[in-house]
């Protein structure tokens, strides 16, 4: 058994930068969209997908500074095999250990030619755009941003929306070619790109999806451990029980697999310090990277709606000079205090989550043996257009508190349905039941109008068949629903099904 590789988000980053809703960007200048598409049928195989040959208008598919292909290595002749050509076959023979001695390349591209389809940005001057980068970088050593997660900001409304993006995808680097996305930082940094890795991994973002990235923050393993442990640890409600291999103890050999367990937590409200976190947000050995982003938008949901109930926000300056060394992002101190304010402007029904996974995108092998996730373009900007659009639940549910009860003898119950309710756009309270023993949940309304289908809207996001309804109407009231949930509640759910 192999040890899990170091993939983690910016958690306490993101709690921050949420507050950073003030100023308005000013308008970079936008790239074209373009989705590297995949046959409807994509297989393992290369064979089905037939990209077009490079044009004059597209980007120019350059090698990594040590020669450019030529225009018959780029267009092909008649007899020449089908075969996309890779840019190692195009470019010189280079020993990146004598160029680079400390750190090593990441992989070159392969040629595959593509006719770039252009659409006009999906983001205006109405949103921030975050992009929060978790990776492993050490001195000395290669490394990927293997978490990547967008957060697009409407200031004014108190929403954002999260997309998180599998480390595999497959899609256009500008002055790269094609390769996984998690190769765009550290080919940045090493190639002298404008703007070094953040430069090009937002451009990256900007080309292939159309969203504007106004800011990065990127954090790694050392400095996520403590922002968690600063923070006085995070209670995670985890609806569905997760197991995974983890250290018997941190301080254990990695390398030594009899130091490695299968480990479980949930389903239930589990409190973390930074080394159990950092452990839910990566993991990935008995599940996927998909189920990972969706962990780690557990812990982001966590950690920003636990900055919004205590006063984390005014300890910004001495948080800042705590982490400015583990924390790498162009904003600074100045930028944080000036705009922290607006942090009022969220709730814990604030975040939409979403995640690029199936049917999004198709598995597919690249000519070069690779691995990778092929964008399937309907579905991706279907998705991509929700996600960048204010939401028109979140405007409708706005002004809708639900107070949850645990009636049930299951601990954490009423936390887990609470967070399940904020998916869905729903602002929750907490309060203790009568008793324990409900058979079935209860919904009582305390709303004027008594509206059926909004009621059905709130026991359909928690997936029950039914509710005793108790009609209480309170026009004073200080929640418009209160939910006491009964045996007849299952707590685990998939959040990627849930209405936003």
């Amino acid at each position: 058994m192999k040890s899990p590789k170091p993939y983690f988000v910016l958690f306490f980053v993101f709690a921050i930068l949420l507050s950073a809703c003030g100023a308005k960007p000013e308008v970079a200048a936008s790239l074209p969209f373009i989705l590297i598409t995949s046959a409807p049928n994509a297989s393992p195989t290369p064979t089905p997908f037939q990209p077009a040959l490079y044009t004059p208008t597209q980007p120019s598919l350059l090698s990594y500074g040590v020669g450019t292909p030529t225009p018959e290595q780029i267009l092909p002749t008649e007899t020449a095999s089908p075969t996309p050509i890779s840019l190692v076959e195009a470019t010189a023979t280079v020993d990146f250990n004598q160029l680079f001695p400390t750190v090593a390349a990441p992989p070159v591209a392969e040629f595959v030619g593509v006719a770039p389809t252009s659409l006009p940005p999906l983001t205006d001057n109405e949103t921030i755009n975050f992009l929060l980068i978790g990776s492993d970088k050490r001195p000395g050593a290669s490394y990927r941003t293997d978490t990547l997660v967008i957060a697009i900001v409407w200031p004014k409304e108190g929403q954002v929306s999260l997309i998180s993006i599998p480390r595999d995808l497959w899609l256009y680097i500008p002055t790269v070619g094609m390769q996984r996305i998690n190769t765009a930082y550290q080919s940045g940094e090493i190639y002298g790109y404008a703007g070094g890795g953040p430069g090009l991994l937002k451009d990256t973002i900007t080309y292939n999806f159309g969203i504007r990235i106004d800011h990065t923050a990127m954090v790694e393993f050392d400095g996520f451990r403590r922002i968690v442990d600063t923070l006085g640890g995070v209670e995670v409600p985890i609806s569905c029980a997760y197991t995974d291999w983890r250290l018997i103890d941190p301080s254990y050999d990695p390398e030594n697999e009899n130091n490695w367990w299968l480990y479980t937590v949930g389903p239930g409200q589990v409190h973390m310090d930074g080394d159990l976190a950092l452990w839910y947000a990566r993991s990935r050995s008995k599940s996927s990277d998909f189920d990972r982003g969706r962990r780690q938008q557990e812990v982001i949901r966590t950690l920003f709606t636990k900055a919004l109930q205590t006063d984390t926000f005014s300890k910004i300056p001495q948080l800042y000079n705590d982490f400015s060394s583990t924390i790498i992002t162009d904003l600074g101190l100045g930028d944080l205090l000036f705009m922290s304010p607006y942090a009022v402007n969220f709730t814990n029904a604030n975040i939409r989550g979403y995640y690029i996974r199936p049917p999004l995108v198709s598995e597919w092998t690249t000519p070069g043996g690779a691995a990778v996730l092929l964008p399937n373009e309907a579905e991706l900007s279907q998705m991509l257009i929700e996600a960048t659009t204010l939401s028109t639940y979140a405007i409708e549910r706005k002004v809708i508190t639900v107070d949850v009860q645990n009636g049930a003898p299951f601990d954490t119950w009423d936390a887990l349905a609470a967070s399940r309710l904020n998916y869905a756009g729903y602002k929750t309270t907490i309060s203790t039941a009568d008793r324990r023993d409900y058979a079935a949940s209860v919904i009582v309304d305390f709303t004027p109008g008594q509206d059926a289908n909004q009621r059905q809207a709130i026991i359909s996001s928690l997936n029950l068949y039914s509710a005793n309804i108790i009609s209480l109407p309170e026009a004073n009231s200080p929640v418009q629903y209160r939910v006491i949930l009964g045996y007849d509640y299952e707590p685990c759910f998939q959040p990627q099904d849930l209405s936003h």
